[in-house]
């Protein structure tokens, strides 16, 4: 019988999530952990204008796409870099370099590998408790280095944060609005929404549980996808290497037939830096 072709990188993506469940176990076994300060750091960690410095490598598996039943792995490198600007004010870099490797989606037997577009957020938050905002602009850049998996523009627009958190609760949306401004004149133009609501709760041994939703509309091609991702992560230390690590399945609930996946799967692990 002749066995499905899968590439190296979707078993990679399998064996990384293997890891981090038994990366879960392990890690609520810790007993010097010190639980206040691990719900802490969980909490700075849900927060995306927090002032911390982490490197997330966001792995996602999306399998069952379109007429020809493709699947895509997609590692989204994301460090987050803030910058003091004043005693009450600070901004909040974050950029999202997406590396595709896809199978059967622009067609039969096709397979593409490379980067595709990278996104650049910059938040100006200031320093408050209880209700956080954040807004700034959000960069589309046209890194892709194959026509298939970029739009070959660079854009621009708006985005904004709001969220509450209280001590192991956090509750809120960020969303971004870009448009193109330049680039290929033969390839579509860019206009595209894109929101993520979430809300997450922490424990004292730095675990949480937590729930999002993704909501992206393009504008310009009259389409909506919308997921819906449960999670459940935790945080321990390599030697003095804080990590923390998350899993998510990926439930699609609205999208075109041709884009949409049957089911999909997110690992997380983010190496966390004292600022």
């Amino acid at each position: 019988m002749k066995l499905p072709k899968y590439s190296i990188s979707i078993q990679s993506f399998f064996i990384a999530f293997i890891f981090l469940l038994n990366f879960s176990a392990f890690a609520q076994e810790q007993p010097d952990k010190p639980g206040a300060s691990a719900q802490e750091l969980a909490d700075k960690l849900a927060n995306p204008v927090a002032s911390l410095i982490s490197v997330p490598l966001q792995n996602n598996l999306n399998y069952g796409i379109g007429p020809y039943n493709g699947s895509k792995y997609t590692i989204n490198i994301q460090p987050v870099v803030p910058f003091k600007l004043s005693d009450n004010l600070n901004l909040i870099t974050r950029y999202i370099l997406p590396v595709v490797d896809q199978t059967d989606i622009t067609g039969e037997n096709t397979h593409e590998f490379g980067l595709s577009d990278a996104t650049v957020t910059a938040f100006f938050a200031p320093k408050t408790k209880g209700l956080i905002l954040g807004i700034g602009p959000a960069f589309l850049v046209p890194t892709a280095t194959e026509k298939v998996l970029g739009t070959e523009k660079f854009g621009i627009g708006p985005s904004v944060l709001v969220m509450h958190q209280g001590k192991g609760l956090s509750v809120g949306f960020l969303a971004n609005q870009i448009w193109s401004v330049a680039g290929n004149e033969d390839r579509a133009d860019v206009n595209q929404f894109y929101t993520q609501i979430f809300m997450s709760h922490s424990y004292k041994s730095g675990a949480s549980l937590g729930v999002n939703a993704e909501i992206t509309q393009n504008w310009a091609g009259n389409t909506t996808m919308i997921s819906l991702n449960p999670s459940i992560g935790g945080i321990t230390k390599f030697g003095s290497q804080v990590v923390q690590f998350n899993v998510q399945p990926l439930i699609p609930i609205v999208g075109p037939h041709e884009m949409r996946p049957n089911w999909g799967l997110r690992a997380v692990v983010a190496f966390v830096f004292p600022g």
